[in-house]
């Protein structure tokens, strides 16, 4: 059954400055709730995150979140945790792609900062519950224990970032828009409604602290720029780079390699290596994968016992697919797809559910290519 509390608790509303956490704060305080919001502040240098709505942590998305917590009626703070959000979003982001892999930055962010450090810091504080703007729903089973599905409207489903919250976690998170069939339009209008100025703001896109959406540029202004060669399969160069670090698995565009393949079909980025500084590249089929290894997992709930058919969502807003999956010595998550994938990439999430229930997440560290193309 949907959890439905029987008595009014204290929450935390984290309100990024955006109509859904600004929304699902006021449904909160309207259940009877003791709500409380929170602007977190995650940038020592605000002013170098993005403007004009496009990200959630500007000086402007901390003045809307005040505004909606004014005309809410709730009590509302900023919380300084940009230290914390260098170190384990930030140069987590930078590290991973310098070893050649793909992160998300909007995953860690949800494990390590808002249902860890936040999550933390409410409870040490009384705190019961932290809400946030999420489309996703807890469900509390007849012994006790919770389970995190999909939001009711798919169109929103945002548990792919969520799948990484463990049911100590889940106990104490609450997600209001989550079992509410309604459009983003009907968000808007219920905010409008409520009076909240943030209607009509555009939904945040992109990274966050990358100020102009430019991450290749962000990288390189990181680790610095490093002339490195692009190869076809066979291992003959076709052109440079500046920085391995700037490619993803499956990418087309920006390769900037000088002549067409043999077949003059388009090529893909294939390989990754920061040890040579190369990248590879190919035709599409060689994108195709019908088997990873993933580690670090993180389970909403028990781990599964034994290998389990499940299906898989290997990107926020990608599709399911049929997969077979066992861990192994509680470490390593084993998959096999019924049908090959295109384009997974090492870094990133792989999260499993069983029909609408999250079982869990881990990270992508190795594929196997379904061609013997190399």
């Amino acid at each position: 059954m949907t959890e439905t509390p029987q008595r009014p608790l204290r929450v935390l509303a984290a309100m990024s400055g955006g109509v859904d956490s600004a929304v699902a704060a006021a449904r909160a305080a309207e259940a009877g709730h003791d709500v409380t919001g929170v602007h977190l502040a995650l940038s020592a240098n605000p002013q170098s995150f993005r403007t004009g709505a496009r990200g959630c942590c500007t000086i402007e998305d901390s003045r809307d979140a005040r505004r909606a917590a004014d005309v809410i009626g709730i009590p509302f703070y900023v919380w300084d945790l940009a230290e914390r959000f260098r170190e384990d979003v930030v140069e987590d982001f930078v590290a991973e792609y310098e070893a050649g892999r793909t992160p998300n930055p909007c995953l860690r962010c949800n494990e390590k900062i808002k249902f860890a450090a936040l999550l933390d810091k409410a409870l040490a504080l009384g705190f019961d519950a932290v809400c946030t703007g999420h489309y996703a729903t807890v469900v509390l089973n007849d012994d006790g224990t919770r389970e995190l599905h999909r939001a009711s409207d798919m169109a929103k489903d945002q548990s792919y970032v969520l799948g990484v919250l463990d049911e100590k976690q889940l106990a104490h998170a609450m997600f209001p828009l989550g079992d509410t069939l309604t459009t983003k339009d009907e968000i808007r209008a219920e905010a409008e409604r409520r009076g909240l100025a943030v209607a009509k703001k555009p939904d945040s896109h992109d990274i966050c602290f990358i100020a102009d959406g430019d991450t290749q540029g962000f990288l390189a202004n990181r680790l610095g720029r490093a002339e490195g060669d692009i190869v076809d399969e066979a291992g003959a160069k076709l052109g440079t780079h500046e920085g391995a670090y700037g490619f993803t698995i499956g990418q087309r565009k920006g390769l900037r390699i000088g002549h067409p393949a043999p077949d003059g079909k388009p090529r893909y980025v294939l390989d990754i290596s920061p040890v040579d500084n190369t990248v590879t590249v190919g035709p599409a089929e060689a994108l195709d994968v019908d088997a990873l290894t993933a580690i670090k997992p993180r389970w909403c709930g028990a781990p599964p016992a034994g290998p389990g058919t499940y299906t898989a969502q290997l990107r926020a807003h990608g599709g399911e697919t049929e997969v077979t999956a066992e861990l192994v010595d509680g470490a390593e998550l084993r998959v096999s797809f019924g049908e090959p994938v295109r384009g997974v990439a090492p870094g990133q999430a792989i999260v499993l559910y069983d029909g609408t229930r999250v079982v869990g997440s881990a990270t992508i560290a190795t594929t196997r290519r379904a061609t013997a193309s190399v």
